[in-house]
């Protein structure tokens, strides 16, 4: 009687792979995946208000349900007089995966000045369920995740598909700062951009 079992998320191939990919991107700087590319086989404070011009979260993207890792259901306007950090990720993009712990960092330092970190995958929610939690396991995501919807994407993309991106939004739901890629060059201008989004009222 043969015994089987199921195969590891952390596999020696994908742990050398990883490590590869981490070298690069510290080596070569920002860089991004396709998301149309498949995986290989605190209370709200008064401030000053957000500066004209900045664009409001489309509703598609503030009123749709998005489904999480623990079965339940967000929408972004629940954190409605928060700071949201939202970020469109995949398991299998290199620069994802480098660019997580500095997230899980970032969170750590802001949760508690009232910033939201929300991590949405690109992926299929159903054919990627297992793969995202042992990533979360993996890397010690401590915030919100789930996933995009297609039209939910594509609102926040704007044509750019690339991943990871980033979404720094104000208190009352405007795009303050949006990134596209990941460096560790750019780590201080995330901050830069949180710090700034808690300067405004909601």
């Amino acid at each position: 009687m043969s015994n089987t079992s199921k195969p590891k998320f952390w596999t020696p191939f994908r742990l050398v792979a990883t490590v590869i990919v981490l070298s690069l991107v510290a080596l070569f700087g920002a860089t991004s995946c396709n998301s149309n590319d498949q995986p290989p086989a605190a209370s709200p404070q008064s401030g000053k208000p957000a500066p004209a011009g900045l664009t409001i979260l489309p509703p598609v993207v503030s009123q749709t349900e998005l489904r999480t890792v623990n079965g339940s259901e967000l929408r972004l306007s629940d954190f409605k007089g928060k700071v949201l950090f939202v970020n469109l990720w995949a398991t299998w993009c290199g620069p994802c995966q480098a660019e997580i712990p500095e997230l899980v960092a970032l969170h750590k330092e802001f949760q508690q000045r009232g910033v939201e970190m929300i991590g949405l995958s690109t992926e299929n929610p159903d054919a990627s369920a297992e793969r995202v939690k042992e990533f979360i396991k993996a890397f010690n995501m401590d915030y919100h995740v789930g996933w995009a919807p297609g039209e939910v994407a594509l609102a926040l993309m704007q044509d750019r598909n690339s991943i990871p991106q980033s979404f720094v939004i104000t208190r009352d739901g405007k795009i303050l700062r949006r990134f596209i890629g990941f460096s560790p060059r750019i780590v201080p201008e995330l901050r830069k951009a949180l710090e700034e989004a808690l300067q405004y009222g909601g």
